[in-house]
Order: C-alpha cells, then sequence, then structure tokens
C-alpha cells in the first residue's frame, strides 16, 4: 500500500461532499507530474484530502477503490475512484507542515501547486500523530 496527497479546492469539491456522496471519481489532473504520480496509485492505497485555496489544509483519509483507468472525458488523462474513509480528527494546515523540518524536502513544501503526490510512510504517520489520528 501506498500513501498519496490529494488536493482540491473545496468550493470545486470538498471532504463533506465526498463524505455525502460516499465516492467520486478523482478527475481534472493535467499537470505531468501529477498525472505520473496518479497513474502510479493502485487500489488499496489511501489518501489524504487536502483542501486548497484559502483553507490549505488536510482535512480527510480516502480509500483508492480502483486502478488509474482513462479519463472518460479525455483519454489522455487518467483518474482514479476514491470513497471517504475518515475526517481527521483535527485538521494539520500547510503552515505547520512548513514549520516542520521533517518536511521541507516533499513536494507539498518544494512544488507547492502540484495536486497528487506522493506522501513517504514516515510523513504519512507524522502527519496521523499530528491530526490525533490512532
Amino acid at each position: 500500500m501506498a500513501y498519496w496527497l490529494f488536493k482540491q479546492e473545496p468550493s470545486s469539491y470538498n471532504y463533506s461532499q465526498l463524505e455525502k456522496d460516499g465516492k467520486t471519481v478523482w478527475d481534472g489532473v493535467a499537470n505531468n507530474l501529477a498525472l505520473k504520480h496518479l497513474r502510479s496509485v493502485k487500489k488499496g492505497d489511501k489518501a489524504i484530502f487536502y483542501h486548497t485555496g484559502d483553507e490549505k489544509q488536510m482535512v480527510g483519509i480516502m480509500d483508492v477503490i480502483s486502478d488509474p483507468y482513462p479519463d472518460p472525458k479525455d483519454s489522455s488523462l487518467v483518474v482514479v475512484d476514491v470513497s471517504a474513509s475518515r475526517r481527521l480528527a483535527r485538521t494539520v494546515a500547510l503552515e505547520e507542515i512548513k514549520s516542520d523540518s521533517a518536511f521541507s524536502s516533499w513536494e507539498l513544501v518544494r512544488i507547492s501547486r502540484l495536486s497528487v503526490m506522493p506522501v513517504p510512510e514516515a510523513l504519512w504517520s507524522r502527519i496521523m500523530k499530528m491530526s490525533g489520528q490512532k
């Protein structure tokens, strides 16, 4: 199992909507590096749902419930299906991540516009601890 961070503008689609819907198709990824990452996602992986825009915070955990497949709207892109797993006990803000030197080389800090990125297991564990997850 691998760990990921998926970013979304909450005014477009947010974690509360995912909880209501139960599952969704994660689409709209067009950046080459983000697409490369999305093509590496596998069914059974976990992903953090990150609200971009004014919020800039991690809010929930998603289960990846499909392998990547061609985007029905644009076959040059890929999508994956995700479902809501659980809301974080406490959101983790980008400010907190940036202030912790353990995250200094992570894409979230270095490549702020990237919408899909891997989360190394050690950083995942640290984020879960920061969020109050068990």
